[in-house]
């Protein structure tokens, strides 16, 4: 019998672990191996974990994939075990769509669907891909939680499989986002542009840190890039939280966000104002 995927996000995974005397930077720089291996037979893509019945990775109840692979930084990561591909299992699609079928009944009368998340999902572009497009020939929907960074990976045929993108903006300002996640900002504007122009239904998530992405004139510029986006459907704030700093702890990473307090309310109603004052809709 096989064993379940099922686990948590905020479980450590590190099938891989960093080798003692590495240097610190050599954990952060992007590997060799966490390029996508393309073709083959039934194509291997590499698993953090599963959860099944969250509500919060897109509408009704989801079955949520975090792939591992990700080329961003964030100062605020809460799964930096995610960062290189080789961290996860090897898993090919036939075993993955079979825990997607175990729940494909109760997802389909919730109104739910499979979310792949991460880490980043567009790293290993072949596989996402391929789960999308046997899970909607079972009649799912389809999501992917994604910071747009490898949009360009995808053809515009790939966007028609999936029916919801969940964007993170981490910022509207081009060095602060340089700052908070080590790359640049103009692939995610440029993939939330393509997104809108294809009518492909999105939600955008921001995620609010005191100190870091909390600047008005910050925020402002987010929510002009949300307020051009015809396909926007709404905006998440998500408050700042502490539930990964133990993750880089265990792997031997400087946590720069150590003393943050999560944002207060008065900042939080700020920031939503922010968005609401464009008409968007906020939660």
């Amino acid at each position: 019998m096989s064993q379940s995927l099922v686990g948590s996000r905020y479980d450590l995974h590190v099938v891989r672990a960093k080798p003692p005397g590495v240097a610190e930077q050599d954990y952060y720089a992007i590997h060799e191996g966490d390029v996508e291996e393309v073709g083959g037979g039934d194509i291997t893509g590499y698993l953090h974990s599963w959860e099944v019945g969250t509500t919060v990775d897109g509408p009704g109840i989801r079955l949520v994939a975090f792939l591992t692979g990700c080329f961003l930084r964030c100062q605020y990561c809460h799964n930096p075990d995610t960062w290189h591909k080789h961290n996860g299992r090897a898993v090919t699609v036939a075993r993955a769509m079979r825990e997607v079928s175990k729940y494909a009944k109760v997802l389909t009368m919730s109104r739910g669907g499979i979310t792949l998340s991460g880490g980043e999902p567009m790293v290993q572009r072949e596989f996402m891909m391929e789960i999308f497009r046997r899970s909607k020939q079972l009649g799912l929907h389809t999501c992917v939680d994604t910071s747009g960074r490898l949009g360009d990976r995808l053809t515009d045929d790939d966007l028609m499989q999936i029916d919801l993108n969940i964007l993170d903006i981490k910022s509207g300002d081009p060095d602060i986002y340089k700052t908070v996640t080590g790359q640049p900002l103009a692939p995610t504007v440029e993939y939330a542009r393509r997104l809108s122009a294809l009518r492909r239904p999105m939600w955008v998530r921001y995620v609010l840190v005191p100190g870091l992405t909390d600047q008005f004139d910050n925020v402002e510029k987010v929510a002009d890039i949300c307020a051009e986006l015809q396909s926007l459907e709404r905006v998440e704030i998500l408050r700042f939280h502490q539930m990964g700093r133990d993750k880089w702890h265990k792997l031997g990473l400087e946590y720069k966000l150590e003393n943050v307090e999560p944002p207060d309310a008065e900042l939080s109603e700020r920031v939503r104002g922010q968005f609401r004052s464009r008409g968007i809709t906020v939660y």
